[in-house]
């Protein structure tokens, strides 16, 4: 079992404080490892009594009638049997329904009873310490903080960083890398050991489980060809600037199919409701302001892009770029896309204003990082062109080149640092300073 200790840790810092704590997450990703097994037993290793750890998975078939929400909150509440702590770990939250308030016979009143009025019940309840799991983030980050306001305590779960990777990866060190970018790194991975596995329980997850618990959760069953057109957009474009209205264009252009693009935006933000892409958007750093189009789309698990694009564009650039996104999200910094304008001379002389990117600005309460992605910087033209934006930028901040190379970190005239991206994964110190 891989040890997940910077969710363990967070998991034993909010421990008993009085909030619901909400694991979310791409399913698959680890969350009911992370509470049933290791918290479960770092909990029994404290000398908690295993009658008093509650444990109910709702999307196992034997716990099926608790997706009742009055079934659930029965359940817990009769097997609190004394006055000392209870932790109660309730898997996949999003698993019970919305039912019809029972007690009210006015047909014209709609109220309904759901998983949040069981939380809200059980919080009532001051020996039980709750902890939940959901793999929707509306559901769970937009709608428990509406409803508990500051009562709910939010842990996003990824799937395995690099670092995370390489401890559980069998084989040799320098495979690792490959492994990673072209697999990912959901933990069922690295049990199994051939391309066939792994392709097909990338491909299964992604089709069976992923996709379709957006159409069903939306009712967009009849929509799955578009949703697929529009994933094999973004799949085949990480890193490239787009927006909604580019991608219905696409549709228009290429498809010969009318979507808009109000209803292209719709079915992003329910990929990224699941878990399965994240945006970043643009942010003009000289003036103070963020850009609303274009963007740029990161899928949170590159091995089931590639899986999605059947391996067969796995170019290493694009695909670092998206590992490297991840892991400043998976650091707690938030990230965006820089852009640096600059004035200079036109061909007739006149000046002119001009934009370049960098690839990535991740911020910190303390601290802010430019970051360019590169596969190298083997000629000088190469070079100059991946830090002519970051020498714009006047500011003390760190500015680095992540390349693919295997180099020894080092820093150039300008004061810009180079570093080998397997060292920048495994090694966060080169962020603190």
């Amino acid at each position: 079992m891989i040890q997940r200790s910077k969710y363990l840790d967070q998991l034993i810092n909010k421990k008993e404080n009085g909030k619901i704590k909400i694991v979310t997450g791409l399913r698959r990703c680890g969350k009911s490892v992370l509470l049933n097994e290791i918290f479960y037993n770092h909990l029994r290793q404290e000398g908690v009594g295993e009658d008093h750890i509650i444990r109910l998975s709702l999307e196992d078939a034997e716990n099926a009638k608790y997706r009742n929400p009055l079934k659930l909150d029965e359940r817990v509440k009769s097997l609190i049997r004394d006055k000392d702590m209870y932790y109660v770990i309730l898997d996949e939250i999003q698993e019970v329904v919305s039912i019809r308030n029972p007690w009210i016979d006015d047909p014209e009143v709609t109220d309904r009873i759901g998983f949040t009025d069981v939380l809200l019940s059980l919080m009532k309840i001051k020996n039980i310490d709750l902890y939940v799991t959901g793999s929707n983030s509306k559901m769970l980050s937009s709608d428990i903080v509406t409803e508990f306001r500051d009562r709910g305590d939010e842990i996003r779960m990824w799937p395995l960083s690099f670092k995370e990777f390489c401890t559980a990866f069998s084989g040799e060190k320098e495979d690792a890398w490959r492994e990673y970018y072209t697999y990912g790194g959901l933990p069922r991975i690295t049990e199994l050991t051939t391309h066939e596995e792994k392709s097909n329980y990338l491909k299964d997850l992604f089709k069976n489980t992923y996709l379709k618990d957006v159409m069903e959760r939306h009712d967009i069953r009849k929509q799955q060809e578009e949703l697929d057109d529009l994933l094999n957009i973004i799949a085949s474009s990480v890193g490239s600037l787009s927006n909604p209205s580019r991608l219905s264009s696409f549709f228009d252009t290429l498809k010969h199919k009318k979507i808009d693009s109000e209803t292209v935006k719709l079915y992003l933000s329910y990929f990224e409701e699941a878990f399965l892409i994240n945006e970043a958007v643009r942010y003009d750093i000289k003036g103070q302001k963020y850009m609303d189009t274009p963007l740029k789309y990161y899928f949170t698990d590159v091995g089931l892009r590639n899986a999605w694009l059947n391996f067969r564009q796995n170019e290493e650039n694009h695909i670092m770029e998206n590992i490297i996104y991840n892991e400043l999200l998976m650091r707690g910094y938030t990230v965006d896309v820089g852009v640096v304008e600059y004035r200079h001379a036109g061909k007739n002389g006149k000046r002119v204003s001009s934009q370049l990117e960098i690839d990535f600005i991740a911020s910190s309460s303390t601290n802010t990082y430019y970051i360019q992605s590169a596969l190298n910087v083997d000629t000088e033209v190469k070079m100059e062109q991946e830090i002519k934006s970051l020498i714009k930028v006047k500011d003390s901040f760190t500015k680095m080149v992540v390349v693919k190379d295997h180099i020894m970190p080092y820093r150039d005239k300008n004061g810009i640092l180079f570093i080998g991206v397997r060292d920048f994964l495994l090694d966060d110190h080169y962020m603190n300073g």
